[in-house]
């Protein structure tokens, strides 16, 4: 019943943000985003349907995690076809919109997603794909960019670890940084 609970909450908050006014903005277009202008487009809808898949389907996922003296490996698989086939989907695009620095300002973002977008030139990353997954490394000379990065990848693995219910309290740490709340939960990487 809790569960149930959680992810009625969660597609509530998730509905309501859809009908934000983060969607409803016009589209800004950005050459090469996949999720330009997250004015609502096609792409944007059906990449957070993606995202949404893989928090409901967070216990079919292993993921791990070392700490690089200049960033992060990261290692993402599932035993689940569908759901590997959406992760190495998910992370690739993702990985096309850091390489072009177009932040897609998704709903559960933290301020260590943004940096990364942000500093999106400071940032090298490499993509293997494995039988069941991905592999990710991504490095910098810059220090910030580095924190940002390992602050990212943790926040990535309590969704692993959570699913909906992180999703959830990532969403309204967003929404309460856009309303000027403050957030000490999440500090913004220096």
């Amino acid at each position: 019943m809790a569960n149930q609970f959680r992810t009625l909450a969660a597609a509530a908050v998730a509905a309501m943000w859809l009908a934000s006014s983060a969607w409803a903005q016009p589209p800004q277009p950005m050459p090469g985003a996949g999720m330009a202008g997250h004015g609502g487009d096609s792409s944007a809808m059906a990449e957070m349907r993606v995202i949404h898949e893989l928090f409901m389907s967070h216990d079919r996922v292993t993921r791990t995690v070392t700490k690089l003296p200049d960033g992060i490996r990261t290692v993402t698989e599932s035993d689940d076809p569908r759901v590997a086939a959406l992760l190495k989907g998910h992370v690739e695009r993702t990985g096309k919109l850091v390489d072009a620095g177009t932040d897609p300002n998704l709903p559960m973002e933290s301020p260590a997603l943004h940096a990364i977008f942000k500093g999106y030139d400071k940032v090298h990353t490499t993509l293997e794909t494995t039988a069941t997954g991905i592999v990710v490394v991504q490095t910098s000379t810059d220090p910030d960019t580095v924190v940002a990065l390992q602050q990212h990848a943790t926040e990535v693995t309590k969704f692993v670890d959570e699913g909906m219910a992180a999703m959830h309290e990532a969403m309204m740490k967003a929404g309460a940084r856009q309303s000027g709340a403050s957030d000490q939960a999440t500090p913004a990487p220096r």
